[in-house]
């Protein structure tokens, strides 16, 4: 179907856009603005403000977030909105597409809670304490420490390693932090180290 356009019907067209890009130029458009800064207070009326750290990659973005429910009374505190941190200075409030979609990661039906294992010849993951977990990793370690441990190469010099176990340690923490984990982790001989940044 071909549509015809007038010259009349073309210049009546690019007027009104010259026109509302003049509006817009000379500060009009600032109402729109206004308006959603105007609402936004409602949206989030009656929340708690918590700051964290996004949880996906080495930058370490600020985020704030909101939830709702009196902790004091009793109830619930449910997670309502989360948002770039504008006092962040890493983000100064700005997120990655992953980051914007904290909210559905929070709240999704397939996020893992709880420490999980799966024995040995099963085809199910359970749910097991954190105390078990770490236990269960401490022993295993221990275990595997204790086999494969290189105290001496084979020219008798002394290197105290462990090659046998890596670790991969979390980006989206502090410094001192990270200073620790890697005094810890290299304590024990192991070699096969790295951070999160680097994956």
């Amino acid at each position: 179907m071909d549509m015809e356009v007038s010259r009349r019907d073309f210049m009546k067209g690019a007027g009104g856009g010259i026109a509302a890009t003049a509006l817009g130029a000379l500060g009009f458009g600032e109402v729109e603005a206004a308006h959603a800064a105007a609402i936004r207070p409602f949206r989030l009326a009656n929340t708690i403000e918590t700051r964290n750290t996004c949880p996906y990659c080495a930058v370490a973005c600020g985020v704030v977030i909101y939830s709702k429910g009196d902790l004091k009374k009793g109830e619930r505190a449910e997670i309502v909105e989360i948002e770039g941190d504008a006092d962040h200075p890493t983000n100064r409030g700005t997120l990655c597409p992953k980051g914007a979609a904290l909210l559905d990661f929070v709240h999704a039906p397939t996020r893992l809670k709880y420490p999980m294992i799966r024995k040995a010849g099963s085809d199910k993951f359970e749910q097991v304490s954190w105390e078990a977990a770490l236990d269960r990793i401490a022993r295993l370690m221990k275990d595997d420490r204790d086999k494969n441990f290189v105290a001496k190469n084979n020219d008798g010099v002394a290197v105290n390693r462990w090659l046998s176990t890596g670790f991969l340690a979390a980006s989206a923490t502090t410094n001192e932090t990270a200073f620790l984990t890697y005094k810890v982790v290299r304590s024990t001989g192991i070699l096969a180290f790295d951070n999160q940044a680097r994956v």
